[in-house]
């Protein structure tokens, strides 16, 4: 593994809610950064609108980076680490991906995270969702994919707000709110945000601040599971739509044990992995004085890691999941039948997975 990895952003939003010119802002900021743009079509035009940067760009055109092109993003970051490796290209400090308006996120992120190689140079720290505050009523109500990116992200930027009704301003972040109840929602003008307030969610770079961790688990803005409802205003036209994603906790008092939880978490993915948007954790393992946090991303659970002490003084395991059409009274009973199977000798404990 190298000591390291160099962060990555995710930048995601709905079409034409100011994704590039956010972009250009950050440019500006952090000027030594690799961008990776998707454009939707064979021919590209975005990228053209970019301010001039100190880091390479690439371009991925012809298809959507979650479907058709999703193949050649990993190819393109081994190809931005070796050529500036070689000193074929210029240095840079970060990636930021920016992907076209119709893109589902969920599938990026298991790209960035799944591959060893990528995995060993590349950290995911950050997935920012820009949202129209004229359009995004609209949007939510017509596009599941606005939907799950909202649902996913770290950081929300409400953008265009100059041109938008106040009550529709007011509306729309309670609804942001309601679907993804940890992410900060910022409101920018012509993408004029500091880089650092969206940039470094700490998420996946567990041995860094362990400030971070109570920035991406906080989960008392998460509905408890055993009083989960669906999510979303309770309007008819809405009922293939926003009631599609929960977001819920699940918290546990007493120490757990890891093999019931892998267990439960692995079948959970193997069954259910396209309705898991994202889970994240920070648990209390039997046998360790030090907070192991979790991830995962539909199919895919990341190897666990060991933060070096307790964000806070509760010592409780706290889960936060986000999903789309899945049950969260199923998601606690199958976490606590098996800890308990385990936990009392019912099931056997095999070789640590982790270890």
């Amino acid at each position: 593994m190298f000591p390291t990895p160099i962060p990555v952003s995710l930048l995601t939003g709905f079409l034409g809610s100011g994704k590039t010119t956010l972009l250009n802002q950050l440019i500006r900021q952090l000027p030594r950064s690799a961008i990776i743009m998707n454009e939707f079509g064979e021919i590209g035009l975005d990228h053209q609108l970019l301010q001039k940067t100190d880091g390479p760009l690439a371009l991925l055109s012809g298809g959507c980076i979650c479907c058709t092109v999703v193949g050649s993003l990993s190819p393109t970051l081994k190809n931005l680490f070796m050529a500036s490796s070689r000193g074929e290209i210029p240095q840079f400090e970060r990636v930021i991906i920016e992907t076209t308006g119709i893109a589902d996120p969920a599938p990026i992120l298991d790209t960035l995270i799944n591959e060893r190689w990528i995995a060993a140079r590349f950290q995911l720290n950050s997935v920012v969702t820009t949202v129209d505050a004229v359009l995004g009523e609209q949007q939510l109500d017509s596009y599941f994919e606005a939907v799950k990116q909202v649902a996913v992200a770290d950081r929300l930027l409400l953008t265009k707000t100059d041109l938008a009704d106040q009550a529709a301003c007011t509306a729309l972040q309670m609804r942001l709110a309601t679907l993804n109840p940890g992410a900060p929602i910022i409101t920018v003008q012509h993408g004029q945000v500091d880089a650092a307030l969206i940039l470094n969610a700490g998420l996946y770079d567990p041995s860094s601040k362990t400030s971070d961790v109570n920035k991406w688990l906080n989960a008392s803005h998460y509905r408890p599971a055993a009083a989960t409802t669906l999510i979303g205003r309770p309007r008819a036209e809405e009922a293939v739509h926003d009631n599609r994603i929960r977001s819920f906790s699940v918290t546990f008092a007493e120490p757990l044990e890891w093999m019931g939880i892998y267990a439960a978490l692995q079948m959970l993915l193997s069954f259910r992995a396209k309705s898991l948007l994202r889970m994240k954790a920070i648990v209390n393992l039997k046998g360790k004085d030090k907070p192991t946090v979790l991830h995962a991303v539909q199919h895919v659970l990341y190897p666990p890691a060991e933060l070096p002490e307790w964000p806070d003084e509760s010592r409780q395991s706290r889960f936060v999941f986000i999903v789309a059409d899945m049950d969260a009274d199923m998601v606690q009973h199958m976490l606590s039948e098996f800890h308990s199977a385990y936990a009392s000798g019912q099931l056997p404990i095999p070789a640590d997975p982790a270890s």
